[in-house]
């Protein structure tokens, strides 16, 4: 099934064979070959004094890549990669989301506002060399447009886009069936025309995209699977070259793992650390720790009637969660307050709507209305609407004679959802539902999601900026498609179809006055917590923490508490860079004793300046 800036991710690469490297600045990295494993591997200090070091910045991740094919991913960990290689028309601030330029260096709309052009900036490249202009950027979004599987996760952008034309290399012409408030938040990679025409839609369907041929900040080199990824800046980034030589996104299988690393300094950054991991960091005095403001959350999701986008029932889902009385009950059952405080160790807020509280202005909030944790009242929607418990304490449905009997499936790459769906099963017993837990890795638990086999889920979504792409999620027309016995997951991974929705949302997809629009997004977000396909569980904190004795000039977003990683742009990745160690001047022989006793594996402190900031990102378990 497909997503966006949703679920999970982790990664990095490794210094070591000594008991501490000094600082990045003063250390070269190995060659492709000899990098990292899973236990860590250190960079080679040059034995000569004028050699220039290599600037590698590690970062961890809990989660391999799913795909580095933009058309097939949907991990967080995906989108990373993807962002740090492609480009999009435009951006998103660090200051607060709002659009900026990106290969799009201007745009303009026609006074009838069907008419977009952009103009694409001159002499830019892709990694391979070959010219990238707006030919690229017409056949991508024509792709999308004329495809069908390509619009698994680039549909809604596209949406109301009739066609796009490039009537020369720097001019962009997208036009539009009517006016669309989303023209300056189009999140789609810009693919290179030379690679991609030659891959068709069913190759496109399992083509890897090893190696990437991309436009942005970061050259692809090299992805060991479950290991690392590994990265080399681009030198002739239209921003800028970054100020690191390398990125590597090194894999771990446990967080444990990945905080020990990041203690050792065999990585620089770790993202989506647990609670009890993140304050264990605390005392360090070389590691500083950001508890960020987040554009995430995480949800219980129950199946409301899995069916494909054309209303052909599949899966086995118990009916009695088709009853919106039944998915309230199960809302009023759980204690959130509870969950942000025993899962996320109090670093996240109690979750209402899909939008989280980050974007203020198109958040929800229900209010009187919002159904917290009751037993009781629970209790008495179910009674009332007449699930009778049997002498065994199960409730059954009045009808179809089946107990209230759900499969609740947790990931077994997130701690805090293992955590959840035992919490939550405990309080749905205490309603008369019997609860089966079963804890499946996120691939498999895709598969079980778009084929409609399971009940009930706790998965969670990064949301972007615009509300677009999650509203979109709810569709009828985002359910699981089917062609013969072959069934593909779509974006809506409850199932939930509301005509009244759907036309709410193509209302918001034409409304240009923002205002007015986010009126109506709030509709779309009441409807949906009235209708209770997910329990929002909660909005969490981004965990991050980094060595501050080594790296410095990380950028928040937004300002001033938002992630160091994990953004809406590579804000900190092309401007992070070594700190510069204040060493007394020495001979050329204290030099060679000083680089000969840390190749020896000496703990050698060389000055290193200790910093503080302040922000960072998201946790190993969401759909981007």
């Amino acid at each position: 099934m497909t997503i966006s800036p949703r679920r999970r991710l982790a990664a990095a690469f490794a210094v070591a064979a000594l008991a501490l490297v000094p600082t990045a600045a003063f250390a070269d990295s190995t060659s492709p070959s000899a990098v990292p494993s899973t236990t860590g591997s250190a960079g080679s200090v040059s034995a000569s004094p004028t050699a220039q070091p290599k600037t590698t910045f590690t970062v961890g991740f809990l989660q391999d890549v799913d795909s580095l094919n933009p058309f097939v991913g949907i991990l967080s960990s995906s989108y990373e990669a993807w962002g740090v290689t492609y480009d999009t028309l435009l951006g998103y601030s660090q200051k607060d989301f709002s659009p900026v330029p990106q290969l799009a260096s201007s745009w303009q709309e026609s006074a009838d506002h069907l008419t977009w052009t952009y103009k694409i900036r001159p002499g830019l490249k892709w990694s391979d060399g070959v010219p990238l202009t707006a030919h690229d950027a017409a056949y991508t979004f024509n792709r999308i447009i004329n495809g069908s599987f390509e619009q698994n996760n680039y549909g809604s952008y596209v949406a109301n886009i009739t066609k796009a034309e490039a009537p020369d290399d720097t001019t962009l012409i997208l036009t539009v069936s009517k006016p669309t408030p989303i023209m300056l938040r189009l999140a789609v990679y810009i693919l290179p025309e030379h690679i991609w025409k030659n891959i068709d839609e069913k190759a496109a369907q399992t083509n890897k995209n090893e190696p990437i041929v991309g436009s942005g900040p970061f050259i692809f080199e090299q992805h060991v699977v479950g290991q690392f990824i590994r990265f080399k800046a681009n030198p002739s980034y239209w921003a800028g070259a970054p100020k690191i030589k390398e990125l590597v996104f090194r894999i771990f299988q446990s967080e444990d793992t990945m905080v020990a690393a990041l203690k050792k300094g065999e990585i620089d950054f770790a993202d989506s650390l647990g609670s009890t991991s993140f304050d264990s960091l605390k005392s360090d005095k070389n590691i500083t720790t950001v508890p960020a403001e987040y554009t995430g959350f995480d949800e219980l999701a129950m199946n409301t009637g899995a069916a494909t986008d054309k209303g052909v029932p599949i899966g086995d889902g118990n009916p009695a969660l088709k009853d919106k009385r039944v998915r309230q009950a199960i809302n009023y059952a759980i204690d959130t307050k509870s969950l942000v405080s025993k899962v996320l160790g109090g670093y996240g807020e109690e979750g209402t709507s899909i939008i989280p509280t980050i974007y203020a202005k198109e958040h929800y909030d229900p209010g009187s209305a919002t159904r917290t944790f009751n037993l009781d009242k629970a209790n008495q929607i179910l009674d009332d609407a007449g699930y009778t418990k049997g002498s065994d304490g199960i409730r059954v449905d009045p009808a179809t004679g089946k107990q209230l009997k759900f499969r609740l499936f947790g990931r077994s790459d997130s701690p805090t959802s293992k955590d959840s769906v035992q919490y939550i099963a405990g309080w749905l017993g205490k309603i008369g539902m019997s609860i089966q837990t079963q804890i499946v890795s996120e691939d498999n638990l895709t598969q079980i999601i778009g084929d409609g086999a399971y009940d009930m889920f706790e998965w969670g979504w990064v949301v972007e900026p615009d509300p677009d792409y999650q509203l979109s999620t709810f569709l009828c027309s985002s359910r699981s498609t089917k062609d013969g016995s072959t069934i593909a997951a779509g974006l809506s991974d409850s199932f939930y179809c509301n005509p009244a929705y759907d036309t709410l949302y193509a209302q918001q997809s034409t409304t240009t006055d923002l205002a007015a629009r986010d009126v109506i997004v709030k509709q779309m977000e009441a409807m949906l917590y009235d209708d209770a396909p997910y329990v929002v569980t909660y909005y969490y904190a981004n965990l991050e923490a980094y060595r501050s004795d080594r790296f410095t000039n990380f950028q928040p977003q937004p300002e001033p508490k938002g992630s160091l990683l994990f953004q809406y742009g590579t804000y900190s990745y092309r401007n992070i860079e070594p700190v510069v160690a204040k060493v007394a001047t020495v001979s050329s022989s204290s030099s060679t004793r000083l680089l000969l006793g840390v190749g020896a594996g000496a703990i050698v402190l060389l000055g290193l300046g200790g910093f503080i900031l302040t922000r960072s990102r998201r946790p190993a378990d969401d759909r981007e």
